[in-house]
């Protein structure tokens, strides 16, 4: 574990943290320009949001991460999984052995609504509704209660519009995908007959991509309507991808039929104000809904305002969809308010007072925005600051001393799971899946994972 990489001329040498798609893209143009990289995850399984936040009927979606194995088939290329960079191993041991450190660990918590009750049993987040059904490590031991008839969903992002398919979509047709047995399960014994999606401002602000709407009204025995605003004419202000769903919107209809099996009701102008509990006061019951009015700011912007008008509306679970939040890491600074590292152009710190040898890139440097492809031109911008800092990393790195944390992780209780092993948790997934008519049957603890890597 001490050589390095690559023979030749020492490379720059690179620590990654975290092997999301950011830290895969960022990766790959490295390695493009001739640095050795190393790359730390905290669970043995790489490729974070692509393996545990994409939905398992998206499968297309996943194949992005054919690129990624190339890359990680590199010879410049090393992956250690189940390194709890922060805790375990410090950024600082990083720096002291790396000419430079890239963070790239995302944003892994969901945003609070900030309402009375939404600590009651019921009130989820799509994060962990999401990792449950996606077999994540830190969900797998969720409970979601899905037998009342309807399911609130605070927000109409795409990943709200990944949620309400899976809830109303025919269990039959996930079946053979790589989700989760247990949600598979629970799935299966579902009630849920509706679900209510509640967007603060109106249908040109509605935050999901057209697709991912377009892929809900075409399933078999749904039928999705749109209430609690007029939907208006596209016009020059608006961006194409709001006018692709204003003239999508405008095609469903207003009412339910009454027909349909299940029912997917887009509520706009509506925002949460609390959530009742039941007559136990543990749990969810209903959920009070303010209308609100759009109003236009100087700058042009929309902003979505209460009318003071409320409405009660039964729900056994009310899902928060509000956006992701990135957690501080252990000897990085970090902007609360902005849930990111300070940087400019992905070097930690502000202008003039950078941290060196520090860099971010992805969801930790930008904010939970964007969709898979926005961090390949997140990456490039960040690397290239990188690698504008080559020369003064190499001239300073007399002080420093190369795989000396890479030797001590087993000393600390680490085991650390290299892309080799990874490939052979790989391997065992896709049989697991093969015997069941699966994709994939993914190992969905951490302690799985590393029984399989000894035979169990």
């Amino acid at each position: 574990m001490t050589s390095s990489p690559i023979d030749g001329p020492e490379p720059l040498r690179v620590a990654i943290v975290g092997a999301g798609p950011a830290g895969f893209y960022a990766a790959d143009a490295l390695l493009k320009a001739g640095a050795a990289v190393d790359v730390f995850e905290l669970l043995p399984a790489p490729f974070g949001l692509l393996r545990y936040g994409v939905a398992p009927d998206h499968q297309n979606i996943k194949k992005a991460g054919v690129a990624f194995e190339r890359t990680a088939k590199h010879p410049a290329f090393r992956y250690f999984g189940n390194v709890p960079v922060g805790t375990a191993l410090s950024i600082d041991e990083l720096r002291a052995d790396y000419d430079q450190v890239l963070v790239a660990i995302g944003a892994s918590t969901d945003r609070k609504l900030g309402i009375p009750g939404e600590d009651l049993a019921g009130s989820v987040a799509a994060t962990s509704f999401v990792g449950w059904y996606n077999a994540h490590p830190d969900f797998v031991a969720e409970h979601f209660d899905l037998s009342a008839q309807r399911v609130v969903i605070v927000g109409m992002g795409n990943v709200a519009m990944d949620v309400t398919r899976l809830l109303v979509k025919s269990p039959d047709a996930l079946a053979g995908t790589d989700i989760a047995r247990d949600a598979l399960s629970v799935l299966r014994q579902s009630r849920v007959r509706e679900v209510v999606l509640l967007g603060r401002r109106g249908p040109a602000q509605a935050a999901f991509d057209q697709g991912e709407l377009a892929d809900i009204a075409e399933l078999d025995g749904v039928e999705v309507v749109v209430e609690g605003a007029p939907v208006e004419e596209p016009n020059h202000e608006h961006s194409v991808g709001a006018k692709r769903n204003l003239e999508y919107l405008a095609t469903l209809p207003r009412v339910p039929s009454g027909n349909a099996e299940r029912v997917v009701r887009l509520w706009f102008c509506s925002a949460p104000s609390a959530l009742v509990a039941d007559d136990s006061g543990q749990r969810v019951r209903a959920i009070e809904i303010e209308r609100t009015e759009l109003v236009r700011r100087s700058d042009g912007s929309v902003s979505a305002r209460g009318t003071g008008q409320k409405e009660l509306l039964e729900a056994g679970m009310v899902v928060r969809s509000i956006g992701y939040q990135a957690k501080p890491l252990e000897g990085l600074p970090f902007d609360a308010k902005a849930s990111v590292i300070p940087n400019f152009g992905g070097r930690v710190g502000r202008p003039g007072e950078a941290l060196p040898g520090c860099y971010v890139v992805g969801w930790i440097k930008r904010g939970p925005v964007g969709l898979l492809g926005s961090n390949k031109q997140d990456a490039r911008e960040t690397v290239d600051a990188m690698l504008e800092d080559r020369d003064h990393a190499l001239s300073s790195r007399g002080s420093r001393q190369p795989f000396r944390v890479l030797e001590g992780l087993r000393a600390r209780g680490i085991r650390p799971v290299t892309y080799a092993d990874w490939l052979e948790i790989d391997e065992r997934e896709r049989a697991r899946g093969a015997e069941i008519g699966k994709i994939r049957e993914k190992f969905a603890t951490v302690a799985e994972m590393l029984a399989a890597l000894d035979g169990a």
